[in-house]
This record gives structure tokens, sequence and C-alpha cells, in this order.
């Protein structure tokens, strides 16, 4: 009977033991992980990015701070000079998303590359024209020569449009040179081989030191367009849509961990802007990181029309082209709507601190400007610097300031006299209207006493002398 019970227990672990190798055998891998709790591999993945400026900043923040491991992903970060060059890796399949300019996803798209925008980082410009220390005012660069990055790129769409907008012909009044990367432009800048050049962050702030002037900021124009974006090919899309879900999962988190995590976003922003000048990284970190990259990353739709209507200019498929076709928002509303976005800031006390930054989504048309209102915007500042709070001494005039402290009569108080101003980075008509007469309604006025040298009230450039009417009505 013993023996018995023995020889059944030896052939019961005889085929137990046999069932486990044959499944090792067969799935050594799944079934190890399954019995050890060990989590999958990583997927191995190669991002592009192809910029040196903090618009680029949400590549940098996931891949530094390894958040693309959060989400199943090896991530290999790689630069690519030029958004074209970026592009044709994405079609060639040799990365599986980039974050680039949106000029060059709608050039490659009309030619139907199938590459399209599922995330905007920069739904604007941030770009400045920088000019040489002797050059005061938009006409002073006639006959000379300004340098872009490439023919078509966000750079050469930006110095045409300003310079169109301040009455320049492009290529006639002014002549464009293709030198390459933002370095490279200024490096021209400094030796005297051009005399203007648009440049973002931070080499704004070295440009201002060494005394050269800024002509324009183009985010006084007031103008949505798609700066900076993710973009993905179709292909993948339809193939491993949840690889697109966590590249953007990753990219969406990076944005949260730059929002509330100054210090170690500061020093990402140092290593790849390769630069340790205080001012420059704080610039970089508060006009760009903090108010104008959006914590919900929606493309713009009406920047893209824009764009469209530029290039419409010398393309007939970009002006039979609808925005739609150019950007694939189903992922980023996914993300929206689930509450994986507003979950990531819900418990962060940083977050409080930093008030969100909402981008104008695809499905959420613009805000429509205030009518007589001039169209022009100056520039988005960061949470805590609102215009609302104004230094008392330049809105005084100097005679109230000599006042003794006894009053004078009302009748010579109420209305300041005229006086001259300088414009500033971020003026626009409509701002100076509330700075001086608590009005932004009555920035024609300042407009009607500036008409001989004030062509359009849309564009006023900064240097730009204007004077400012008394308010016949202060009282």
């Amino acid at each position: 009977m013993n023996n018995t019970r023995l020889e059944n227990l030896f052939y019961r672990s005889y085929h137990a033991i046999f069932a486990l190798l044959a499944v090792v055998v067969l799935f050594p891998s799944s079934a190890l992980a399954a019995d050890a709790g060990t989590p999958q591999p990583l997927k191995k993945v190669v991002i592009a990015y192809s910029g040196i400026s903090p618009s680029q900043a949400p590549a940098w923040m996931a891949y530094e701070s390894g958040i693309f491991r959060k989400y199943g992903l090896d991530a290999q970060l790689i630069f690519i000079e030029s958004g074209s060059r970026t592009v044709q890796t994405l079609i060639s399949g040799d990365v599986v998303a980039a974050q680039v300019a949106g000029s060059s996803v709608l050039q490659s798209n009309l030619q139907g590359s199938g590459v399209v925008m599922i995330a905007g980082f920069l739904n604007t410009m941030d770009y400045k024209l920088i000019v040489a220390r002797d050059i005061t005012r938009p006409d002073q660069l006639k006959g000379k020569t300004v340098a872009v990055s490439r023919i078509g790129s966000s750079s050469d769409f930006a110095t045409r449009y300003a310079l169109e907008k301040y009455g320049l012909v492009p290529d006639k009044d002014v002549a464009i040179l293709q030198i390459g990367s933002q370095p490279a432009r200024f490096s021209a800048l400094e030796t005297g081989k051009i005399h203007g050049v648009m440049i973002a962050i931070p080499l704004t702030a070295k440009a201002a030191k060494m005394g050269f002037n800024t002509l324009a900021d183009l985010q006084m124009l007031g103008l949505e367009y798609q700066h900076t974006g993710l973009a993905v090919s179709q292909n993948l899309i339809k193939t491993q849509p949840e690889l697109v879900r966590n590249v953007l999962k990753g990219f969406v988190d990076g944005i949260h961990y730059m929002k509330t995590h100054r210090k170690e976003a500061l020093a990402i922003m140092a290593k790849y802007l390769k630069t340790d000048d205080p001012d420059a990284l704080q610039e970089a970190y508060e006009s760009i990181g903090q108010a104008l990259i959006p914590e919900k990353p929606y493309p713009t739709i009406k920047g893209i029309q824009i764009m469209l209507r530029e290039m419409g200019a010398k393309d007939a498929n970009a002006r039979a082209a609808r925005p739609e076709q150019f950007v694939d928002v189903s992922f980023i509303k996914e993300l929206d709507s689930s509450g994986f976005i507003d979950r990531l800031y819900k418990s962060s006390a940083v977050a409080k601190a930093n008030p969100r930054v909402e981008s104008a989504s695809a499905s959420t048309p613009a805000p429509a400007a205030k009518e007589k209102t001039p169209t022009v915007e100056a520039k988005v500042r960061p949470a805590g610097t609102d215009e609302k709070v104004k230094p008392v001494a330049k809105q005084v005039p100097a005679a109230r300031d000599k006042q003794p402290s006894v009053q004078a009569p009302a009748a010579k108080t109420a209305a300041p006299a005229t006086q001259q101003y300088v414009v500033k980075i971020g003026d626009t008509l409509s701002k100076l209207a509330e700075r001086f007469y608590n009005s932004v309604s009555k920035w024609e006025k300042i407009y009607e006493a500036n008409r001989d040298t004030l062509k359009n009230p849309n564009y006023i450039f900064i240097g730009q002398k204007l004077t400012i009417p008394a308010d016949d009505q202060a009282g």
C-alpha cells in the first residue's frame, strides 16, 4: 500500500514537471514573466526633434526625466537639423515620431507623404526680428539682407510676413538668404554678413546684451501659427495606434514635468540650449515653457489655415487643401476626455502656483477680437506678470508729479498734456489706450494722432515714436 502511494505521488510529480517544462519551452518569455511578475520589455523607439529652441522642450523633458519609460518606451532622442529632413525620417520609418515645425509637415503632406500633426506645442510665433545696431526703422531694411534657415521654413514665413506688414517686398526690397540653424544665422548677423534675422529665445537675450535692436516681436501680431508640434505618419496610426498613444502620453507628461519641476526643467534647458546664462534660461522657461506651451496641446486649425493661405500664393494644392487633412486630433482628444491630462495636474501643488495655459483646440474656435480694436495682441506673459499692475510714474504726466500737496483745480488736472512714447516689446495701440486712457476702445485716438507715420494700426514696431494725445474726457 505504501509502495503504491509512493508510485502515484512520483507519477503526479513527474507529469507536473513535464507540463511546466513544455510551457517554458513553447512560451519561454511569457511563462516566466507571468510566473515571476516581471514587466514586459520596453519597446525601443527613435524620436527626433528638429531645432535648438525652447519650443522643443517637451521632447527634452520627457526623455531626460525618463518619462517615456513609464509608457513602455525605451526612447532614443536624436537631433536632425531642418524640418524637411526630419519629415523624411518619418516617411522612411527611421523614427516613429518627430517634434517638428508645422510648415514642414504641411509641405510634405501636400506632396502625399501621409505625415500629420497629432499635437501642437507652440501655436504662435516666438520669433523676434533682430537687426543691426544702426537700423531702428523697418524702412531702413530696404536694400539690405536678412537670413532664414531654409526657404519655406517657419523662419522664412515669419520673415516674409513681417516684411510685408511693414510695407517691404521680400526678395525685392529686402534680400533673403538661406543660412541654416539659429546659431549660424545669428553668427552671420554678428559678423555683419546680414542686417537682420528672425531668432527666438534665448538668443534674443544675448542679442540685446550685444546692442542689436529688436525691430519686431512676432507675437505682437497676434498670429496663430503651427510653429512646433508632434508629427507621425498615418501608416503608424493605422498599424500601431497604441504606440502612437504611448508616445503622446510621454510628451504630455513631459510638459507636466516641465511646468511643475522648475529647477530640473531649467537644468535640462541649459543642457540642450547650451547656455548657462541665467537671464536667457529664465526668459526661455517663463515665456515659452510656462506661458506658451499648453497643458493640452491641441494643434491650431486656425493657424494651419493661415499658413495654407500664405503657401497658396504659389501652390495650387495648398489653396485647395483643408486644414483638417494635416492633423489627427483623435489621440489628444482621447487623453483630454478621459481625464488623463487633468489627473497629471490634480495632485500637483506646484500647478496651483502656475496657472494652466489652455490651447485653442481643433474643435474650439478662437475668441473673436473686440469690435473696433486692432487685431494686434501683446506678447503672452507668464503668470503673475499681468499688465494690470502698471508703473504709476509712467501713467501720471510730469506736470502732475511736480504739483505740491495743495490740490490744483480740477480743470487743470483732468486733461493731461500730449506726450511722446516709444513702442516697447508687447505694445499694441489698444494696450496703450488702456494704459493712458483706461479704455482699450480709445486706440483710434492714438492712431489718428500718428497717421503721418503710422500706416497700419495693427503693425507698430519696437522703437517707433508715437504721439499720445491728451484725453479730452479724462475727468
